[in-house]
Parts: C-alpha cells; structure tokens; sequence
C-alpha cells in the first residue's frame, strides 16, 4: 500500500463551506527518501523502504551510514517499509506530500500517548461509582470480582485489571484528507491520530 512518514504537528480546526467547524489534525508528511527497493529475486518480496527526518551523522552506526550513502542521501532517523507500493520508484527518489489528494481517505497509525499505571474505570472504562447505599464506602473506582473462588479457583487470561496503559501502537482508519500543502509538505486529516506532538506517524492510502 502506498503511504508516507510523517510527524505530528498538533490539532487545529477549520470551517467548511457551510460554515461547520471540524476538527483536524496537521502532519508534516515528507519528503521521504527511497532507501531501499526489496525485489521478489533478491529478498523474496516486492517492497519500498522510506526514510524520513534527518539524523546527525555521529549518532549513526557504520553499517547505517553506509546504508544510506548508498542511497545517495543524509542518514534518516525513521525508516519504515511499505509492501505493494503503486508506481515505479528507485533508489534515492524522493517522495512528498503530493502522492496524497485532498478528498481521499488515509489510514494513520502511531504509538499513543504512554497513561502509566491506571485503573479500571480509566484503562477499560468502568463504571466506577454503582451503589452509594447499603454500606458501600471505599470501593468506588474497584474492579469488583475477578473470578469465583474454589472453581474455577483461578483469574481467567485477559481478565481487564489495573495496569499500564497507553504506549501501543494504533491505527485509525478512513481519515478524511481535508488539504494537501505541497510546498510546506503538510497533510490535514479530518479528527485526531495517535500519538504525541512531534511522534513519527505511517500515512497509508
């Protein structure tokens, strides 16, 4: 699928033509850097990997820094590979925001914010506060029951418990591409991505 690597620059809103305010996301999407181009012969696979954002030199192992001198380019600090990329491309080629159209529909994933350690009613959304009568007072935000006691005499696997939360990677599919700024290789997607401010995101037609 074709796609592009891209950080995220924050959210925004912007009006339509009927006046309605819609949330959006900006990216900066691109240039990427053709890398590498994995063919059936050689790696047993049809594949373009993109590099994109640029890294110091000194913070590169020797084996990375001849990597990317052989694709003619400066080291890169994301690199990611796309399977079944449309369109012929070779080694070296840059690519920017102008694959995409504004109209299409993208599909944007990334690693979500890191919550820590959280609870039940945070991490799997329970109910929290039930019965506030008949002498309940401390478990207002608790699990409850986790499993019966002499059988099955054990916490089932997946049981939804307190623990860390967020730091997964996520996608979100059919994102509406609202405006492509091809000069300043920025992307704007109707609603939110995944991630920080400034974390690397996978751009997927």
């Amino acid at each position: 699928m074709s796609g592009l690597i891209g950080k995220k620059i924050g959210m925004t809103s912007i009006f339509d033509e009927s006046g309605k305010n819609i949330p959006c996301t900006v990216i900066e999407c691109g240039p990427c850097v053709v890398t590498q181009v994995r063919t059936t012969q050689v790696d047993g696979y049809e594949a373009l990997q993109l590099g994109f954002d640029d890294k110091k030199e000194k913070n590169v192992t020797k084996a990375l820094s001849g990597h990317f001198k052989k694709a003619g380019t400066t080291p890169k600090a994301k690199v990611v590979e796309f399977k079944n990329y449309e369109g012929e491309y070779k080694l070296g080629d840059v690519i920017a925001a102008d694959l995409f159209a504004e109209g299409e529909f993208v599909d944007v994933s990334g690693t979500s914010k890191g919550k820590g350690f959280q609870g039940v009613v945070k991490r799997h959304g329970f109910g929290g506060v039930g019965q506030a009568t008949h002498g309940q007072h401390n478990r207002a935000r608790k699990p409850g029951s986790i499993g019966a006691c002499s059988y099955p005499a054990k916490v089932f696997k997946g049981m939804r418990m307190a623990g860390r939360m967020g730091g997964e990677t996520v996608k979100v599919k059919n994102l509406r591409v609202l405006k492509v700024e091809a000069d300043k290789n920025l992307l704007v997607v109707k609603g939110c991505v995944p991630g920080a401010k400034n974390s690397y995101l996978i751009i997927e037609k």
